[in-house]
């Protein structure tokens, strides 16, 4: 069998994630047996503030987790989403730590999951898998500054077509995310009635429409126009760091 026919076979039969399937095949020959594959629902939490972190938590396919901050007012704040480009929960830390915020499921689906010891005897033994994931905590670095920056500068209506964008790229829906009004007031930090308008205003030009319980989009192009370059930047440092880890509508279709 040719030798990249033998390889690709052997990355297909990986989860469908894209931080596992970077790895080499001596790496994931470390993790594949500790590795397992569920499905988690939308909404299910996996971490709390305060909790001992002991499950590193990979999004496969359309499953996205995201990140939450809660403030003294009761109110939740959305920082970063995590699709099939990465995972959450003690990526590089060598033993038990407690979470900081909280960590639900945003949409659901399969999750892979290995346990934090595990992922730590593996890259003991391995340098090259401890570069990767290292590499991957300085793009969820990188992103945490970009979505800091973006929500002290841009408007809502620039993040919210940016959030949109960034969902669908990860899901690889070009046509739907499912949102409500509630979920996208949330993660912008604003209340309902502002994030309405919001999805009014896209409505009446003809870039969205909505139904219950998701947001369809009609016009991607006008989408990008108004959408700010905060994505764009992630990407760009997840291609010089991590090269093809994170989703591109041109990786899709090839």
């Amino acid at each position: 069998m040719d030798a990249r026919i033998s390889k690709t076979t052997e990355i297909d039969t990986r989860p469908l994630n894209n931080l596992l399937r970077r790895l080499s095949a001596a790496d994931y020959a470390l993790l594949a047996p500790h590795v397992t594959v569920d499905n988690a629902a939308a909404s299910e939490l996996l971490y709390s503030p305060g909790d001992d972190v002991q499950v590193v938590h990979f999004p496969c396919g359309p499953s996205l987790a995201t990140f939450l901050v809660p403030n003294e007012d009761g109110r939740d704040v959305e920082t970063i989403l995590v699709g099939r480009e990465g995972a959450v929960g003690g990526i590089v830390s060598e033993g038990f730590l407690p979470a900081y915020t909280r960590i639900c499921v945003k949409f659901g689906g399969p999750f892979a999951r290995i346990h934090v010891g595990k992922l730590e005897a593996a890259k003991q033994r391995s340098a090259s898998l401890r570069n990767i994931f290292a590499r991957y905590a300085d793009c969820m670095l990188a992103q945490i500054f970009q979505s800091t920056a973006c929500n002290a500068i841009h408007s809502i209506e620039q993040r919210t077509a940016k959030w949109i964008l960034a969902a669908m790229e990860r899901t690889g829906d070009d046509s739907s995310v499912p949102l409500t009004h509630e979920q996208l007031a949330t993660l912008l930090g604003v209340g309902r009635s502002y994030a309405s308008r919001v999805l009014q205003s896209f409505k009446a030009e003809g870039v969205l429409d909505t139904r219950r319980g998701s947001i369809l989009v009609r016009n991607r192009d006008g989408l990008r126009l108004r959408a700010c370059l905060c994505n764009d930047a992630v990407k760009m440092h997840f291609e010089e760091v991590l090269r093809g880890v994170y989703p591109t509508e041109e990786r899709e279709a090839s």
